[in-house]
């Protein structure tokens, strides 16, 4: 088979902060003594990224130097690109109930402990520089700001220690797999070079294209929903599940694509979320990483190609991840199939593609989603859940 190489995980180490098996039940008991901090669903998420490596090089929730430097800079106080603060935000009460060297324990809402938190900083932050630079907007409107506005106004940070992964929704368990866990599957199938897609809506006909014009230069596909947090009117989580695993079954090929759950919470900011999105799939062992339209966007607050032009501000050397760069794609009556604006002359009349919105209505007044759309397969499962009110 030859010679595998392995690309390196961002910042050249995987980072591992869960507790060993030997060592758990001792600390679980330790943990329960001490203060306690309650998590919502996106920091509960980011918390399981950060013990299993899938955010390496970060140990833990962000301190003052490294917030700041990635909200201003799209980088770590170290220098290496990181677009997305990770961060843990409490109110001023709870905040004046902690002090710098505690030590801190992390919960679920649904009382479930999840693990530890040295603190090393605690600071009052400024929302709306972040919004303005992180998201590009102030606006309300855009999830992730409205999101950032509710959250507490002083931030906690510093490593964490993870004992227990949080409860996952049945549909996922077979196909959470960790950046240890890809790694270790990629070697044993020969691959060398893998690319990651990201989605977080069902994959259509003009998803599939992409993925497979990529899978024609590379040893393998990573299909990586994201499955944390999203929007209430995103399609849910487990019909979304369903749709994959019928497009594995019936379209790809059965040796060159893995099927596995991102477990992050979607921020929806655009360009910044387009580097994030890459270099934590390359700590997943993904060499190329596909960067469509509009991608990670929202509304109408990113340009079109806003999340490719992002990638001029690094370096190759910098990323080590290649992007694989798609246009538009839909498809053209006059082609009969699926094109982008590259490779199709014909005017828009012929061209056929659907937004979200136009999908959800053509499924509430029960009608079929067009075979140029989506796989049958996969029409079948949106119409389904639709009448079951899911959608």
């Amino acid at each position: 088979m030859g010679t595998f190489t392995t690309i390196a995980p961002h910042g050249g180490s995987l980072v591992n902060r869960q507790v060993r098996e030997e060592d758990r039940e001792a600390r679980r008991e330790q943990a329960a003594r001490l203060k306690r901090l309650e998590l919502g669903l996106r920091e509960v998420s980011d918390l399981m990224l950060l013990g299993v490596g899938g955010f390496s090089p970060l140990e833990g929730f962000l301190t003052s130097a490294d917030y700041h430097s990635v909200v201003r800079e799209g980088r770590l106080a170290s220098g290496l690109p990181w677009t997305i603060p990770i961060i843990l935000p409490v109110s001023a009460d709870v905040a004046a109930a902690v002090r710098l060297g505690d030590e801190i324990g992390l919960w679920t809402l649904g009382n479930h402990l999840l693990g530890t938190l040295e603190v090393r900083d605690k600071f009052r932050y400024d929302k709306e520089e972040q919004a303005r630079k992180v998201f590009g907007t102030t606006d309300r409107h855009h999830p992730a700001v409205d999101y950032l506005h509710n959250c507490g106004e002083v931030l906690v940070g510093g490593p964490i220690s993870l004992l227990d992964l949080p409860p996952v929704d049945p549909c996922y368990e077979s196909f959470l797999l960790h950046p240890r866990e890809t790694r270790y599957l990629f070697q044993q199938k020969g691959w060398r070079t893998v690319v990651g897609f990201q989605t977080r809506n069902p994959v259509h006909r003009a998803h599939e294209y992409i993925q497979k014009c990529a899978l024609e230069t590379v040893d393998g596909l990573l299909l990586h929903p994201l499955v944390g947090e999203t929007k209430s009117d995103d399609i849910p989580g487990p019909v979304r599940m369903e749709c994959y695993r019928a497009l594995m079954d019936h379209y790809y090929p059965r040796d060159r694509v893995v099927l596995s759950v991102f477990p992050a919470a979607m921020r929806y900011a655009g360009p910044r979320e387009a580097i994030f999105h890459a270099v934590v799939r390359k700590n997943y062992g993904c060499t190329h990483f596909i960067v469509g339209r509009d991608h990670a966007g929202v509304g109408n607050f990113y340009g079109p190609y806003d999340a490719q032009r992002i990638f001029e501000r690094y370096t190759p050397d910098e990323l080590a991840i290649t992007p694989m760069f798609f246009d538009f794609t839909f498809y053209c009556r006059r082609c009969a199939h699926i094109v982008s604006e590259k490779t199709c002359r014909h005017d828009e009349d012929d061209r056929i593609f659907f937004s979200g919105t136009r999908v959800r209505e053509l499924l509430a007044r029960g009608q079929s989603l067009p075979e140029e759309f989506t796989r049958p397969e996969i029409a079948r499962i949106l119409a389904a859940a639709s009448r079951r009110h899911e959608l």
